[in-house]
């Protein structure tokens, strides 16, 4: 239990009892080293490498001192000696200790970090680097949904086009429109909608034989399994003797082995327009091992308007365990959309899309 500081709480009773109390004392030099005490029973004084003092709440740890000396020691924190020793971060610090702060370049604030320090500074920089980092995330996978949704009604997603949507949504810029792209705060097409009217109200439904554009007539296609292409993705096809094209994502590993094949490369895109959802992506996820929570996770995946063709357990464990999940989908939004609510659930430990690179293309 924390023991109040006197001093803070009623300096006029405090100092009042101080000539009794210097009075009755043996040894004043005692007595003034317990004064001393009392005064700062809430604070503790550690010293950096070179002898300075840097003052500190009760219960703070090395990475409170770190961003104390500076936020960029702070952020780039990897470890502390305290009075020459090695100590996990969640150190609490005490009065007269000497703390060495070790940096590191690459390192950045982790999420964890928030309940280790004590100090109003070190939350509110730890704070601000992770948003400033989820931000720069966001804007990178909006960019990438920008471009899915304008080339679905056939257009591009010019610096311009989504300067002049952010104005008209009053966002600041259209670094801000492409952040809440990424995080879901805003779907491609609400921009659509605003810039291409006319183009957003088509409802027609593309027929799945024909989702993919620059196939020779009557050429069938098929989906690779090694990658699951969904529309949105950028693809390339591999022509088979007797079998179709097998279309795979651009960036499919299993393409490496076909480099020097490239009469095999067929140029393809998918179709601009409102695709079925009938593309299935497998995702593995990694959730408590508690009642409810599959069954949870089953809904929120149903919420989003995605069915699941199949569920497989690939590991179990007392505490978690991993599942395979197959989801149909209409198009890379749609499955940035899934994931991102699954990866908000609490119970949720990791998800990821799930790509079999043991089969050949």
């Amino acid at each position: 239990m924390r023991v109040e500081n006197p001093f803070a709480v009623d300096p006029a009773k405090w100092i009042a009892g101080l000539t009794e109390r210097f009075e009755a004392a043996d040894d004043h030099d005692e007595f003034l080293e317990h004064v001393k005490l009392e005064m700062y029973s809430d604070q503790v004084f550690c010293f950096t490498p070179k002898g300075e003092v840097v003052k500190l709440p009760r219960g703070a740890t090395p990475l409170d001192f770190a961003y104390a000396i500076h936020t960029r020691i702070g952020d780039r924190c990897v470890g502390a000696k305290v009075d020459g020793i090695r100590v996990p971060l969640w150190t609490r610090l005490k009065n007269g200790q000497s703390v060495v702060i070790m940096t590191a370049e690459g390192q950045a604030p982790q999420a964890t970090w928030i309940d280790i320090v004590v100090t109003g500074r070190a939350k509110a920089a730890i704070r601000k680097s992770l948003r400033s980092e989820d931000r720069d995330r966001f804007v990178r996978l909006g960019r990438e949904l920008a471009r899915v949704a304008f080339e679905n009604v056939g257009r591009k997603a010019t610096d311009k086009a989504l300067m002049t949507a952010a104005k008209q949504l009053r966002l600041e810029d259209e670094l801000e429109l492409l952040a809440r792209l990424g995080s879901a705060e805003l779907q491609g097409r609400d921009v659509i909608n605003i810039l291409y009217p006319e183009a957003s109200t088509s409802e027609d439904v593309i027929d799945g034989a024909a989702a993919v554009v620059g196939l020779a007539p009557e050429q069938a296609f098929n989906r690779a399994s090694c990658c699951q292409p969904v529309p949105g993705e950028r693809i390339v096809g591999i022509a088979h003797r007797g079998k179709g094209v097998m279309v795979h994502a651009i960036d499919c590993d299993a393409l490496s082995a076909l480099e020097d094949d490239s009469s095999r490369w067929v140029d393809l895109h998918w179709h601009a327009g409102n695709h079925p959802a009938i593309h299935t992506v497998s995702l593995k996820v990694t959730i408590s091992n508690d009642a409810g929570v599959l069954g949870r996770i089953c809904t929120l995946i149903g919420e989003q308007k995605a069915n699941i063709s199949d569920l497989r357990f690939l590991d179990r464990k007392p505490d978690f365990y991993s599942v395979l999940v197959d989801v149909d989908l209409r198009d890379l939004e749609h499955l940035h959309a899934v994931m991102l609510v699954l990866e908000a659930d609490s119970d949720v430990a990791s998800i990821r899309r799930y790509r079999d690179l043991d089969r050949k293309p």
